[in-house]
């Protein structure tokens, strides 16, 4: 099969005395993501969108929160050990296509750096990392500020 599409979803609780870390770009927040690792939602839902695409189960099956060796571990290196598998596998990134919900602070001042993060991890070019930004309009838990949720999809093509 010469193309692959993947879908990923992450979800992270906002908590204080944490870091805001989203697509490898840190935020200046009043709470930040609770997780083993930087807890970075979009880098999160990227792995698991490729890793999906190729049938190679999920983040956590990989970069177990068990492992201490994660702990804190900086998102951007497990994005890149999940493109080193997905390169392993004959395949390049295509595109991906993201949606990132978070009451505040505002992400779209940060789209641009993320996508220039994301773009030097895959290894392609910015026009293929598509990142857009949404409220919950103050419903529900991501709404009421509590936690962060990223959707994304993938595509993937035969190198």
């Amino acid at each position: 099969m010469k193309i692959k599409i993947g879908f990923g979803v992450d979800v992270h609780q906002l908590v204080q005395n944490r870091d805001l870390v989203i697509g490898g770009v840190k935020i200046p927040a009043e709470l930040g993501a609770l997780g083993h690792s930087d807890a970075d939602v979009l880098l999160h839902s990227i792995c698991d969108a490729m890793l999906g695409a190729l049938n190679l189960r999920d983040i956590g099956y990989h970069f177990s929160d068990q492992d201490p060796k994660y702990k804190d571990i900086d998102s951007k290196i497990l994005l890149r050990e999940t493109f080193l598998l997905v390169k392993d596998k004959g395949f390049v990134l295509g595109n991906l296509d993201a949606t990132v919900i978070l009451e505040k602070p505002k992400v779209n001042p940060h789209i641009p750096e993320m996508q220039k993060v994301i773009a030097e991890l895959l290894e392609t070019e910015l026009e293929n990392v598509s990142i857009k930004a949404t409220t919950h309009e103050k419903v529900d838990s991501f709404g009421q500020q509590k936690a962060v949720k990223a959707y994304v999809v993938c595509l993937l093509e035969k190198a």
